[in-house]
């Protein structure tokens, strides 16, 4: 089984040159429609899709994260600006989080800073968590070159044939002990959040 890994990284490296997140000035200044919101998400975020025909947000998921009490309901159907920053946040958290840990990392940032006069505000907020964005890939890029390398460390004495497969699926393997490992990290530091009143309330009806 051949495999042309290297122009693979090449082409990985290349894409995560590429990676740009949504800024608060590309947020039109009034509130939207939900059919504008799922637009205006699907053409920002096109290039974050792995399969074309692949959805970056719908009318339902919009519903359910609101069921969910992870975004507060819109104002006369609209949607404002702060309720596209949580819906940006809700996007890259549910590709690793479930829907409770979100709720419990999203309800204490709604409940101080949407739509509050606390400083600082969503938009403050989420323009400084996504200002380290640049570093942090460069930081990638390092990471990903030292995995590769020490893939290709491994499975020295299979066949020419086996190798090039086998060691892909060791690349890949260290990048998920990476992703795993920083997963628990995020849970134990989640269940330090105060628990939502809703989830609370969840809990004591299937105790019932």
């Amino acid at each position: 089984m051949t495999i042309d890994s290297e122009n693979l990284l090449s082409s990985i490296l290349e894409s995560l040159n590429r990676i740009d997140y949504i800024k608060p000035s590309d947020i039109p200044g009034i509130d939207l429609y939900m059919d504008q919101v799922t637009t205006f998400m699907g053409e920002q975020l096109e290039r974050s899709k792995r399969l074309p025909e692949d959805k970056i947000l719908t009318k339902t998921m919009i519903n359910n994260y609101a069921k969910n009490h992870l975004l507060p309901p819109p104002e006369k159907k609209k949607y404002s600006r702060e309720h596209i920053l949580l819906l940006i946040f809700i996007y890259y958290f549910k590709s690793f989080l479930s829907i409770n840990d979100i709720q419990s990392l999203l309800t204490p940032l709604t409940e101080r800073y949407f739509k509050t006069e606390n400083a600082p505000d969503l938009k403050e907020i989420y323009t400084e968590v996504f200002s380290l964005e640049k570093g942090q890939v460069e930081l990638l890029k390092q990471d990903l070159l030292e995995k590769y390398k020490t893939s290709l460390s491994t499975f020295s004495q299979v066949s020419a044939e086996d190798q090039g497969f086998l060691q892909l699926f060791s690349f890949i393997c260290l990048l998920s002990f990476d992703v795993y490992m920083k997963k628990q990290v995020i849970e134990k530091l989640l269940d330090q959040f105060p628990q939502p009143e809703t989830r609370k309330k969840d809990k004591k009806k299937e105790a019932e």
